[in-house]
């Protein structure tokens, strides 16, 4: 890692230069989508992208105020990277104000699709649970909130009614998972396992990559639009619900861009990972979705592996070794050298790779 941190030592993107080509890059592919999709969509995705950036970043202007009025200051790990106890007070609990208006953008764009609607309620309900944890870490003033088990039971809940929704909505027909070189894997009623376990997945690797200045934020933006992109000639409707939160989120990297205003917390970060599932889910591309999603997919391993070792390398005194500085790997990558501003475009360019990835398979 010390080597790759001195290769980009010389380029040190500023946040308002990566909020730019990050803006630049997703109007671009918008277009792309558009001109490709003439014949299927009704109306150009660029327009409610558009609007749905343009309201966010506008009404984070506000809202931003008024998390502070109420005090919504996040806490700062005291074991993290030392550049980040400066951020301590910094309003968080952001994806309230960004969610909600990308879900309902998306529905009215969607023409109120059932299918978009059933999404828009899994992911207000994930907001939910990210906002109930993130108040209750700022009412115990420190950064732990609901239990670990108990956020993964009302997660589970909420992922075991949306699959009740997509069997009733379209039946076993969602049975199979498409596969490169048009193999087709049929799973029946393990799918439905399957399903639950992708959108717990997905919804708490997002969680985890939402730890940096633009990261969770950006890059779910990309992989947003690039899920519009794959399901665009088959789904018009939900990739137009999908362009409206990627421009959600994008119109919120206007404010969390380094240095943040404001963090998106439990409540974006679980959203975020919520939708991008419960569309896989539903348009049958669970494959597409996992290589798309390889930025959360790493940031949540690298967690999964430093616990891990820590408990297998223990001594007698019950300490253990550490496979990375600190994880998820992006921690790890500031404490290696790199800047906030650094492992966030790595990431972004990484994402759109995966994303081009993605659409080569299908």
């Amino acid at each position: 890692m010390e080597g790759q941190s001195a290769s980009v030592k010389g380029l040190n993107p500023t946040g308002t230069g990566l909020l730019i080509l990050l803006g630049s890059v997703l109007t671009g592919s918008i277009i792309g989508i558009d001109w490709q999709n003439a014949s299927s969509l009704k109306t150009s995705l660029l327009v409610p992208f558009l609007i749905s950036t343009v309201m966010v970043a506008t009404i984070g202007y506000r809202a931003i105020p008024m998390l502070k009025q109420l005090k919504m200051g996040q806490f700062i790990r005291e074991d993290g990277p030392q550049a980040h106890l400066q951020k301590a007070g910094t309003p968080t609990m952001g994806g309230i104000f960004v969610v909600p208006v990308g879900a309902i953008l998306g529905i009215i764009g969607s023409q109120f699709n059932p299918d978009a609607i059933a999404v828009a309620i899994a992911s207000l309900g994930y907001l939910a649970i990210g906002g109930v944890d993130d108040w209750k870490s700022l009412s115990n003033r420190k950064n732990e909130g609901l239990t670990p088990k108990g956020k993964l039971l009302l997660q589970a809940a909420i992922a075991i009614a949306f699959c009740g929704w997509a069997f009733y909505s379209r039946g076993n027909a969602i049975t199979t998972v498409h596969l490169p070189l048009n193999l087709v894997l049929p799973l029946g009623v393990l799918f439905w396992g399957l399903a639950v376990f992708t959108l717990l997945a997905e919804s708490n690797a997002t969680n985890l990559t939402d730890g940096v200045d633009g990261l969770a934020g950006g890059t779910g933006a990309i992989a947003l639009a690039g899920l519009a992109a794959i399901i665009c000639p088959k789904e018009p409707q939900l990739a137009v619900f999908c362009i409206c939160l990627s421009g959600s989120y994008l119109g919120f990297v206007v404010h969390n861009r380094n240095k943040a205003k404001v963090f998106m917390g439990d409540t974006g970060s679980l959203a975020l990972g919520g939708a991008l599932a419960a569309v896989g889910i539903l348009t049958e591309n669970i494959f597409p979705l996992l290589i798309l999603s390889g930025i959360f997919a790493i940031e949540a391993l690298s967690v999964t592996l430093q616990v891990g070792y820590y408990k297998a390398t223990k001594d007698a005194e019950g300490k253990g070794k550490r496979l990375f500085k600190m994880a998820p790997i992006h921690h790890h990558l500031e404490l290696s050298g790199w800047t906030e501003t650094q492992v966030v475009g790595m990431f972004y360019a990484i994402e759109v790779l995966l994303v081009l990835i993605a659409l080569a398979t299908k």
